[in-house]
């Protein structure tokens, strides 16, 4: 039986919502223990490695003066610019609007926030599990930790969630992707139904290849992913090279609570993706970081943690509950069908699409 550890902010995860929580923690006067279950951070990749540019950031979810420096990341991170994004009905029918930001390569981009963290004083360990919690410890399988304040970043299933109460991402996603090779334009590729009704595929240009992958609902589609994937990369004529990693993605914003007295989730598990194509990497860092300062003056001067859950309201709550919103108006009039999809697609028009895309209130 290893020794028990103590600290006093134990963040489970080390992807960007872990990362930034265990960084700001550190920074703020803590000691901070990191774990992550997986060997190496950020491996697999199982996303789409979608930055968005903080103008877009800022349009989605309102003026940030104080996360600009949050996003001012290493060159070396942006792999390929992105110019804009083009939606393509069941029907080959396309619309494109600008949308500006960059794909990464998220294994390096996980090691490099998580590094950073480290650098500011945080513990990281690798290879250990989190299991759950007794008698306010948390057993994981190098042992026990002892901490003061736990912050769940382990994912839509988060166990950190379940030993706290906390509710459950509902509704999620399962989705896959892969790395293909080839040349493809700047731009953001969205195809929605042409593979099966709910069912939706992307192309994420990158340097000499993209992050290519599909996800749907299990509401409309009754299809395997595998299979949908297939489909996909033979309908696109495309080269794929590695094997496709799956997750699971929220689909109904954000959860109800996202803390207790003591601790708090953050980014999937928290449900703070945007329902309507999936991209969560700015939120999991602005929730990230949110947490671990409030777990800092927390444990140093007595501030609540409910003030986390009002920090991150205020500024992501009301556009992806809108993007929700909207998501569920997909459901009801656009995934039952290939056709249905194609006529919402042109009812909606350029617009309205774009306001999809951006959290935005499709009407009036």
């Amino acid at each position: 039986m290893a020794e028990k550890i103590k600290t006093d902010v134990l963040v489970v995860g080390s992807g960007p919502a872990g990362s930034l929580a265990a960084r700001s923690a550190a920074e703020n006067g803590v000691s901070v223990t990191m774990i992550e279950m997986r060997p190496e951070v950020g491996v697999p990749v199982r996303c789409g490695e979608l930055m968005p540019s903080v103008h877009e950031i800022k349009d989605m979810f309102g003026d940030l003066p104080e996360f600009d420096e949050l996003f001012d990341l290493p060159s070396s991170l942006m792999v390929r610019n992105v110019e804009a994004i083009r939606l393509i009905d069941p029907k080959s029918r396309t619309w494109e609007f600008p949308f500006t930001g960059y794909t990464t390569d998220r294994d390096r981009f996980d090691q490099y926030l998580a590094e950073q963290a480290v650098s500011s004083g945080a513990e990281l360990i690798k290879s250990c599990r989190f299991k759950g919690l007794e008698n306010g410890v948390a057993k994981t399988t190098i042992g026990d930790i002892e901490f003061k304040v736990i912050i769940g970043a382990d994912g839509p299933g988060s166990r950190v969630a379940q030993s706290l109460g906390l509710p459950r991402n509902r509704n999620q996603y399962p989705a896959v992707s892969a790395q293909a090779d080839g040349d493809f334009d700047p731009v953001i590729q969205m195809f929605f139904g042409g593979i099966a009704p709910g069912a939706y595929g992307w192309i994420m240009p990158k340097a000499g290849q993209a992050n290519v992958g599909v996800g749907f609902s299990p509401k409309f589609s009754n299809g395997t992913l595998g299979e949908y994937f297939d489909k996909f990369v033979r309908l696109q004529g495309l080269d794929v090279k590695t094997r496709i990693e799956g997750k699971y993605v929220p689909s109904e914003g954000p959860i109800a609570k996202t803390y207790t007295d003591i601790g708090m989730v953050v980014g999937d598990a928290a449900g703070v993706v945007m329902p309507v194509n999936g991209g969560g990497i700015p939120q999991a860092m602005i929730t990230g970081r949110m947490a671990g300062q409030v777990a800092a003056d927390n444990i140093l001067g007595n501030r609540s943690i409910a003030e986390y859950e009002q920090a991150w309201r205020s500024i992501l709550y009301k556009p992806l509950k809108i993007a929700a919103g909207n998501k569920k108006l997909a459901d009801t009039f656009a995934f039952r069908s290939e056709g249905s999809t194609a006529f919402c697609m042109r009812l909606l028009g350029k617009r309205r699409m774009g306001k999809l895309i951006r959290c935005k209130r499709l009407f009036p």
